[in-house]
């Protein structure tokens, strides 16, 4: 059986292979380490073989004639000799593609990229993945010949292939896919419920989870919990104040703290109004992300810049890595998010124009993306709310996507302008929120976004075209060698969606403050800020990052 599993290779993919593996060492959004990038370049190599073997089964299948015996022995040597060199020139270029990525990142440089190490990882994925490549076909070869004894040959051949592709596909779903989403859950659970000693109970009665709260301490979860008990009091913003503040309103609800989307939602709005949210001058609906965490980041800005007259509100609607709550539970975000705003807004509309807080939205990645489906225009366009902040909208987001590709055609994908300004603008690590001659309607919405964020710009197209954002100019995190091509960019850029996290703050998919301060600027508009105080307040932040 061994033998069988493990013919001879095909010449045609090992050449076609190579040249993927060497294209695989190119640049693309993340800087990647030697072992990740041994296997990346493995998986290429796999991919770029299979193109080859089936390119040749086409060329056959079509019986076009083939190149004399001793011309295609030539060839095969020259174009090997050709491949051969070209990924040892590749290999050897890794280390400058990478600095090229670490450089605008603020990075240390590598004194080499291991090429060795990549080879010798790349060599076993691949062979791992030929060989359970192999075994598919051998399998499929033993069910179609049991089949040709009652049926045609390419009959059998077809039958055998939907045979053998839906044992795969049981085994994948049911013994691997099920079973690390059963892990993971138990994993994450576990997490979830873990009480970090530094979170105690609060004893001020008007933070959530406290002895007159009306929502449990334990269940708020991990996230909530650290919400709840980090952040900045009135004592930390007077520093930047002469005048009173206050310390900032936060209500968090917990996975666990009621049954259904809509009785945590209920439960989140009585709690707002137990503890006096409606009494703030600014209120904030912020979606969390998968795991129920509110960046720090976004959230504690927003309460200095206004002296801590805020109040933030939000529900848990997973305790999931936000990818796996994508995947196994997509609608459980929307529903969330929709609930919460839904109860939220109406008890606000009630309330008189001239003393109820101004209402903003707020969420960072998979949080992004459901609180732009946590209204619909009909029920807000007679009393809007007055903006929100969005940051790292991840590229599933219709919304974002529709804005995206109707922009104006003469700004890159990574910085769109759209339309007049008036209702939405874009920025990044530089401030470009103040477009000459624009003004602000009625809704002020500010995407902030990293051109070097994968989980925005990953596009699932890059498998055959290029993407929009590498057209033209280039955003200032992305190197200037990263080029496009097909299949291996795509499989580049799903690593880098992977790997989002791993860039330092103010980069890929970590925002840093300092950006989240000029975004909140410009959609709240606070009183009394000059560019000094705001250089101390970022200044501030860095220092604790």
């Amino acid at each position: 059986m061994a033998l069988k599993i493990l013919p001879t290779f095909s010449v045609t993919g090992l050449l076609v292979g190579t040249v993927v593996f060497a294209l695989s060492l190119t640049p693309s959004l993340v800087p990647r380490v030697a072992p990740l990038q041994g296997v990346l370049s493995g998986v290429s190599f796999a991919f770029g073989y299979g193109l080859g073997v089936l390119g040749v089964w086409l060329w056959d299948y079509l019986e076009l004639p083939r190149p004399k015996t001793l011309m295609e022995d030539r060839l095969k040597w020259t174009m090997a000799s050709i491949c051969s060199v070209f990924a040892l020139y590749f290999l050897w270029q890794a280390k400058s593609w990478q600095n090229s990525i670490r450089q605008l990142m603020q990075l240390d440089p590598v004194d080499s990229a291991q090429p060795f190490q990549v080879a010798a990882i790349a060599f076993l994925v691949f062979f791992l993945v030929l060989l359970l490549g192999r075994l598919f076909n051998f399998t499929l070869m033993k069910i179609s010949t049991l089949i040709k004894r009652i049926a045609p040959r390419r009959v059998a051949n077809v039958v055998g292939f939907i045979v053998v592709a839906f044992i795969a596909a049981s085994l994948v779903d049911g013994l691997i896919f099920k079973q690390t989403l059963r892990v993971a859950d138990s994993i994450y659970a576990d997490l979830d419920k873990f009480r970090e000693p530094k979170f105690t109970r609060p004893a001020d009665s008007l933070k959530t989870g406290s002895s007159s709260s009306l929502v449990g301490w334990e269940s708020l979860g991990r996230m909530g919990r650290s919400f709840i008990s980090s952040g900045p009091n009135a004592h930390a913003i007077q520093e930047h104040f002469e005048a009173h503040v206050r310390n900032p309103i936060r209500v968090y609800v917990g996975l666990r703290s009621e049954e259904t989307p809509a009785d945590r939602a209920k439960l989140a709005l009585n709690e707002l109004i137990r503890v006096g949210g409606f009494e703030r001058s600014i209120l904030i609906v912020a979606t969390p992300t998968g795991t129920g965490w509110l960046d720090p980041s976004g959230v504690d800005t927003i309460e200095y810049l206004h002296g801590g007259d805020t109040a933030i509100v939000g529900v848990q609607y997973s305790y999931l890595a936000s990818w796996l709550s994508l995947l196994v539970e997509p609608e459980y975000g929307e529903q969330t998010a929709r609930a919460l705003f839904r109860e939220v807004f109406q008890y606000w509309t009630k309330l008189p124009k001239h003393s109820r807080p101004k209402l903003y939205l707020h969420g960072l990645s998979l949080g992004s993306l459901h609180s732009e489906f946590s209204m619909d225009l009909p029920e807000i366009i007679a009393d809007p709310y007055h903006g929100a902040l969005w940051a790292g909208p991840p590229f599933s987001s219709k919304r974002w996507r529709s804005i995206t590709n109707e922009r104006d055609p003469d700004t890159p994908a990574w910085l769109p302008r759209y339309s007049d300004g008036s209702y939405v603008r874009f920025t990044s690590q530089k401030n470009y929120l103040d477009i000459p001659g624009a003004n602000w309607g009625p809704v002020r919405i500010v995407y902030l976004q990293y051109a070097s964020d994968a989980i925005t710009f990953f596009e699932p197209a890059s498998f055959y075209r290029i993407p929009d954002w590498m057209n033209g100019e280039r955003g200032p995190d992305v190197s200037p060698q990263l080029r496009w091509y097909p299949l291996v960019t795509f499989l580049q850029l799903l690593v880098d969606l992977m790997t989002s996290t791993i860039p330092p703050i103010g980069y890929g998919h970590t925002y840093a403050p300092e950006h989240y301060i000029d975004a909140w600027l410009e959609v709240t508009k606070p009183q009394n800020w000059t560019k000094e105080r705001i250089n101390k307040l970022k200044v501030q932040f860095a220092l604790v990052r």
